[in-house]
């Protein structure tokens, strides 16, 4: 039973809209059953009042939601980035709805009060669905109650490459290609913390049909980071990213890069910095040295950062320009999307004594940027990605793309029509991202000029 109510999808099919029906008839219901108790003669005077009451306080509190979330989002910025309008629009129209209710529960007799206090619950359901499909954060039931989405990997099923890409092209352009499945599998693994000790949550692995031959070739990786809030599942289940790889692979003969999501805050409530600290412990560490070094001995993949991508959303984004440029012998290609100026937790005062004992040069060197240009000139790549609804971020990869550029890397930036900074600007960006970073790791040559995609913008970088 708890398996089937945690596979209920969020972002699309009966359960969102019934929520959403069930809402606005619920509304509707309220409302003109007061319209037309104020229609009838006896008692017209009371029941006047009790209309023009729960009038004003509908609007009052929608007016309260739109202006605290405004507040929230676009003033005090509390999480770093705009909420977006969709979000602020939701939040106002739930408070107004919530509050109606209310003030029927409280106002009202009979079925109507009945009616009111069922519709309380009804309507913060419906919000918080509206205000997660804005995001698309959660697709389903089972990634909010944190119910684990794949089956555990296991090791000893993965056999060792036994040749190079190269090899597998040639054997399958003369139809000899080992046997594989049509499509890849996503598994989780707790990934030892041998050198960091970092307390990190189950990593999600994205292995091709190539990889589970029992022939399998060296295959690219992309180290792939959710955001904060969230967990290494969200880039796999918000993202869509599998159907993506799967797609990929069979137009190049089973052939696509491994995937792997690994947790570089160790809690949905944390912000590592995506650093070693006393705070949170060494995230840093563990990323570079941990899953590198198991990913290597455990599974079929090319070494040289040639072949090895890093990238991921939000914090994530930020973490790959962070990580990316100070490790160029372990990443090759960049894929930030939606990432910021710098890394962020509070002040910049607070940060600095709690993560960096201090230390301002130490801080001040994992802002990208100043990664970028320390570590320069480059040979490495970068594709990034922000949502035009987006504007702080869309500044962002222009800045950070014309450093990288300076820097030599060779920088393909893009703004993605109709989104925010939300996993839609993250499905977007995964198509013309994944052909365009897998020619650079010498995957596949059929990657699409930007202006082929309706939806995406091609940001000029000077």
């Amino acid at each position: 039973m708890l398996e089937e109510i945690a596979k209920i999808r969020l972002l699309s099919g009966w359960f969102p809209s019934t929520v959403l029906w069930v809402s606005i008839i619920g509304f509707a219901i309220l409302v003109i059953s007061q319209i037309i108790d104020f229609s009838n003669r006896k008692g017209r005077l009371g029941n006047a009042r009790r209309l023009l009451l729960e009038l004003v306080v509908t609007l009052a509190s929608a007016a309260i939601g739109w202006t605290a979330t405004w507040l929230v989002s676009d003033v005090y910025v509390l999480f770093g980035v705009s909420l977006g309008f969709d979000v602020i629009r939701n939040v106002a129209i739930g408070f107004g709805i919530v509050a109606l209710s209310i003030s029927c529960c409280v106002l009202s007799r009979n079925w109507r009060r009945t009616l009111a206090c069922i519709m309380i619950p009804i309507a913060i359901l419906n919000t918080a669905i509206r205000v997660n499909a804005a995001y698309g954060e959660y697709t389903i039931v089972g990634s909010v109650l944190g119910v684990p989405t794949y089956a555990e990997l296991k090791p000893s099923t993965i056999h060792n490459a036994d040749m190079s890409m190269a090899q597998w092209k040639t054997l399958a352009a003369e139809g000899k290609a080992p046997a594989h499945p049509q499509h890849g599998i996503e598994r989780s693994y707790a990934i030892p913390a041998t050198i960091s000790h970092f307390d990190a949550r189950e990593a999600d692995i994205y292995l091709p049909p190539a990889a589970l031959s029992s022939t399998p070739p060296r295959l690219p990786v992309m180290i792939m980071l959710g955001g904060q809030p969230g967990s290494p599942d969200r880039m796999f289940t918000a993202s869509g990213i599998s159907r993506v790889m799967n797609e990929y692979a069979q137009a190049h003969d089973g052939l696509a890069p491994i995937v792997v999501s690994p947790d570089q805050n160790g809690s949905a409530l944390h912000n590592t910095l995506c650093v070693d600290s006393t705070v949170y412990g060494n995230a840093a560490t563990f990323i570079t040295k941990d899953v590198t070094d198991w990913i290597k001995s455990t599974l079929p993949v090319e070494t040289s950062a040639k072949y090895w991508t890093i990238g991921g959303f939000s914090q994530g984004g930020t973490c790959t320009t962070q990580l990316g440029p100070r490790n160029p012998k372990i990443y090759g290609h960049m894929f930030p999307v939606d990432g910021e100026m710098k890394p962020t937790d509070g002040s910049e005062k607070s940060m600095i004594r709690r993560f960096f004992n201090g230390d301002r040069k130490a801080y001040e060197a994992q802002i990208p940027v100043n990664a970028i240009a320390q570590h320069s000139p480059s040979t490495q790549t970068m594709f990034s990605a922000a949502g035009d609804q987006d504007s702080e971020s869309v500044e962002n990869i222009k800045v950070i793309g014309a450093a990288a550029k300076k820097a030599g890397m060779k920088v393909q930036a893009i703004i993605t029509k109709g989104s925010g900074h939300d996993w839609h600007t993250v499905k977007s960006a995964l198509v013309p991202g994944i052909y365009w970073l897998c020619a650079q790791m010498g995957l596949g040559s059929d990657s699409r000029p930007v202006s082929e995609y309706s939806n995406l913008e091609e940001v000029k970088l000077g």
